[in-house]
């Protein structure tokens, strides 16, 4: 009898076609997350679970499936994933990092530079048929060249943002709980409070966990530069939204541009009715050849894991 597969919400074809042949799958192809009792009753023999960042994986939920091997979380972060409970059932938990590095990079390039340079604004103001000439103070934006961005959490994405933001003619700080060896020598490593304070942008890439959750508070917040931009491409519960919306609407800050939020898929309505800040609909990863390449490495897990094999991009906690 093949082992059975719960795949909980949709995913590119790659993914689900690597795992067809090998096993009997349970695929809930639909884009929303579904409840843990669902999740509980549609393949209670499941022995690997395919979820997505969206997905809440407890030890209660986990318990729900008694031939549990392996969760496979397509996302870089594991968050929503129980590890201390995965590991005390003796259940591994894998990712999708690396593959996803460039394109979340890419995606905080473009969130700086549409901040800094009021894009979506300017776009609004062309589309609904106000631009009337060129005028020398019409949408004046943020200049580069010689400030600072500070990258909080200098991981391979942190590493991959900073060196965009260097091609801009920025210098680069961060903080980290260890030097990271790939960084160049004149990215220079600076505590948290000092990187805040001095960064003309504050850029946010570090992993969620307890110490780091709500870490941009409103006293954070207020001691940063005036007229600067703060960016957040990791997670939302990283940064208190409503403290962001008082920096922002007092002028503290120049702008903001986010992919994550507080309480997603919730917006706050502060952020919502501001012309400060860029949003996007967490797509830090969302190309087609990123987003399929997260398939094929989540499936793989599965796939080596069922077949006896120890997945490559296994979690350790």
């Amino acid at each position: 009898m093949k082992k059975q597969v719960l795949i909980t919400q949709h995913i590119p074809e790659a993914g689900v076609s690597l795992l067809t042949g090998q096993f009997e799958v349970v695929y809930l192809n639909d884009r929303t997350p579904r409840p843990a009792s669902v999740l509980a009753a549609s393949c209670p023999d499941a022995s690997a679970i395919l979820c997505l960042l969206s997905d809440r994986i407890d030890g209660a939920l986990m318990d729900r499936f008694p031939r549990l091997e392996l969760i496979s979380n397509y996302a870089a972060g594991v968050n929503n994933i129980d590890l201390k409970a995965a590991a005390a059932r003796g259940i591994l938990v894998c990712n999708t990092p690396d593959v996803l590095t460039e394109a979340t990079a890419d995606l905080a390039l473009a969130l700086l530079l549409a901040a800094a340079r009021k894009i979506i604004p300017a776009d609004r103001f062309c589309r609904e048929g106000n631009f009337n000439g060129w005028a020398s103070d019409l949408f004046c934006g943020f200049g580069f060249t010689g400030k600072q961005i500070g990258i909080i959490g200098m991981g391979k994405i942190g590493l991959a943002f900073a060196r965009r933001a260097e091609s801009l003619g920025m210098s680069v700080v961060y903080s980290n709980r260890t030097p990271n060896p790939l960084a160049p020598p004149n990215y220079r490593l600076t505590d948290l409070e000092s990187l805040i304070k001095e960064s003309d942008v504050v850029s946010l890439h570090t992993p969620l966990t307890p110490e780091t959750r709500g870490m941009m508070n409103a006293a954070r917040f207020a001691s940063m530069k005036e007229g600067s931009i703060f960016l957040n491409t990791g997670r939302g519960e990283l940064h208190d939204e409503e403290a962001l919306v008082t920096a922002l609407a007092s002028g503290k800050l120049f702008a903001a541009g986010l992919d994550v939020f507080e309480k997603e898929p919730g917006i706050h309505p502060g952020l919502l009715a501001s012309g400060k800040v860029v949003l996007t609909p967490h797509i830090g990863s969302a190309t087609i050849e990123t987003r399929n390449a997260m398939a094929q490495l989540a499936a793989q897990a599965v796939s080596d894991c069922l077949n006896g094999k120890i997945p490559q991009n296994r979690v350790i906690v």
